[in-house]
């Protein structure tokens, strides 16, 4: 079992920063892909951005060159920089890890609003 736990998320105003934290911890053998997704109410969990092991990443159109994902590998952590937040990034942000199984983090309420 991989135990996920993202913190960082909050209110900013358009225009602002975040950055997103997600630990793994548990029976963890060899995390091979960890990302974040997002999702609004009523909608379906969108695609934000991944990284594997090696450090290939991909990105949603909609955030490319405003954010950014990184990864440490020798503590399980995924991290999202987001900048030049808009409103349309207001969502709960979810952190996940494929390892044997999808695993995926409790997720964290970003808001962007003046």
């Amino acid at each position: 079992q991989v135990q996920l736990v993202e913190s960082g998320g909050g209110l900013v105003q358009p225009g602002g920063s975040l950055r997103l934290s997600c630990a793994g911890s548990g029976s963890i053998r060899s995390i091979y892909k960890m990302g974040w997704y997002r999702q609004v109410p009523g909608k379906q969990r969108d695609l934000v951005a991944t990284i594997t092991t090696t450090g290939n990443t991909v990105y949603a159109g909609s955030v490319k060159g405003r954010f950014t994902i990184s990864r440490d590998n020798t503590k399980n952590a995924v991290y999202l920089q987001m900048n030049s937040l808009k409103p349309e990034d207001t969502a709960v942000y979810y952190c996940y890890a494929v390892e044997t199984y999808v695993y995926w983090g409790q997720g964290t309420q970003v808001t962007v609003s003046s």
